[in-house]
């Protein structure tokens, strides 16, 4: 492969290679695109009531380059400084039925799998970027979580219905924090709505309040490192860090809330649900001794509060070190998985997320377990016999947490190769590091401009302790297998 073209397509043929390694198929089948080719229209609601909510001043929050748009948000006041909090989630079975080719491709994929040079949709873009996608384009059939909020954060009522809704405001993270904060003007597609402003105003402060209750409750909060590269037509120029926001914690805390209600509904209803838990964390005595490297003791029980405080220190104590502590947190305390909950039996809960309980719900465009809820809830609704039995459910969850392990290996396989494509060009520079790990008798280090993680080479009889900051010089990248290797200049 050719390095120094930094070309798109190149990433985008590894990233091909990697899906197939992992068992994900980055096609869909011809009996897939045979059946894409005949929908023409958007859904139909299959019957049962739909409310009409068109008129609401709905938007949508997400990333800058987002088409697959799965949820829109509203809020209204209610006497007595109570808030209410809509939210509409595409109902994308009104296009995608259950056992036809496309949903076999999606249950076989279970996840879109997300790359800077290429997006692997879980359903066909005609689909979720169109006409599953929440645009602004017209009404969409959508599934509705209606919360009520009493002043102190708690949810007063909530319910579940089907609507038709059509958002307003086609609106991104990025700009919208940088307006709550004051560091920038209100987005035009929300400033050409009169009340887009105060609806933003007041869903930011009710998500804000809702975020504040779940860390007193023991909510983790981790800042993790995954770089993104950034293209100029083919050409990749530049990696850039994600970054936590306001816009973001917003239509993260509303996802939390909604999802918790999507559970405790099926669950009030007596039916099975797809559960979405992390379990209490089996070496909790290793993160006890990862916090007494910080002179700070946790109990020996598993104890989330305690586990965030510790977090939250450090997280204002060296922030610049912060996201290599998150990493070390988040492999000992394990990945999330898919369970299935049936009525009376055990409940697990979500230790990162500090709630009891939560399915996967509000993204049916980009995840198989959520348009399996959807169905759930429709079947629900219409008092109809559950579309999946207990067993079907069970061997989905497996299948589901298995598939979302082999996507996020290919993300992160990718994440390393466009890096390795970015930094060849800077072969012999120097740059300023921070060491995150030592094992097997490998060092890594960490650079901060541009921000990308590679092995660091250290010479006979020199020593470097993780958390140490360094300089080190590019000696080699590798963007076939996204390897990067530096080598010691001294020790800051």
């Amino acid at each position: 492969m050719k390095h120094s073209a930094h070309e798109k397509h190149d990433l985008e043929a590894l990233a091909v290679r990697a899906m197939r390694e992992r068992g994900l198929k980055p096609e869909f089948s011809p009996a897939a695109l045979d059946q894409l080719a005949a929908i023409t229209h958007l859904g139909e609601p299959h019957g049962g009531e739909v409310r009409d909510l068109t008129d609401l001043l709905w938007c949508s929050i997400d990333n800058d380059d987002s088409r697959d748009l799965d949820q829109l948000t509203v809020s209204e006041m209610l006497p007595g400084g109570a808030v209410r909090i809509l939210v509409a989630i595409a109902d994308v079975d009104a296009l995608v039925r259950k056992d036809t080719p496309i949903d076999q491709h999606a249950r076989h994929n279970t996840t879109s799998v997300y790359t800077s040079a290429v997006i692997f949709p879980m359903l066909p873009e005609k689909l979720s970027t169109d006409l599953t996608s929440l645009n602004p384009d017209g009404p969409r059939l959508a599934m509705v979580t209606d919360m009520s909020f009493q002043p102190d954060g708690s949810m007063s009522a909530s319910s579940i219905y089907r609507a038709r809704v059509h958002n307003k405001a086609k609106l991104a993270y990025d700009s919208v924090s940088a307006w709550i904060d004051g560091d920038g003007p209100l987005p035009p597609a929300a400033a050409a709505v009169p009340g887009m402003d105060q609806q933003l105003r007041t869903q930011d402060s009710i998500a804000q309040q809702l975020r504040a209750c779940r860390r007193e409750q023991g909510a983790l909060e981790f800042q993790t490192f995954q770089p993104k590269a950034v293209f100029d037509g083919e050409k990749v120029i530049e990696i850039r860090q994600q970054v936590q926001n306001r816009a973001r914690q917003l239509i993260e805390e509303f996802m939390i809330a909604t999802n918790g209600v999507t559970a405790r509904f099926l669950a009030a209803h007596r039916r099975p649900s797809l559960r979405r838990v992390v379990r209490s964390p089996e070496r909790w005595l290793k993160i006890v001794a990862v916090a007494a490297e910080y002179n700070e003791t946790l109990p020996e029980e598993p104890d989330a509060l305690a586990l965030e405080n510790f977090l939250a220190k450090r997280r204002k104590l060296d922030p610049e070190r912060f996201p290599d502590l998150s990493l070390t947190i988040i492999k000992l305390m394990g990945a999330g998985e898919y369970v299935v909950e049936v009525p009376g039996g055990p409940k697990l809960g979500h230790f990162g997320l500090a709630v009891r309980d939560y399915s996967h719900s509000t993204a049916p465009n980009r995840r198989f377990p959520d348009l399996v809820t959807a169905r759930l809830l429709k079947a629900t609704l219409k008092e109809q016999p559950a579309p999946y039995s207990i067993d079907e459910l069970a061997s989905l969850a497996t299948h589901c947490t298995r598939q979302e392990g082999a996507a996020n290996k290919v993300e992160r396989q990718m994440r390393k190769s466009e890096a390795a494509l970015v930094l060849d060009k800077y072969l012999g520079e120097i740059f300023d590091g921070i060491v995150t790990g030592s094992s097997n008798g490998n060092t890594w280090v960490r650079i901060f401009l541009p921000p990308a993680e590679g092995k660091l080479l250290v010479a006979a009889g020199d020593r470097v302790k993780v958390g140490e900051r360094v300089r080190a010089r590019l000696l080699s990248t590798d963007v076939e297998r996204g390897f990067i290797d530096f080598e010691l200049v001294c020790q800051s």
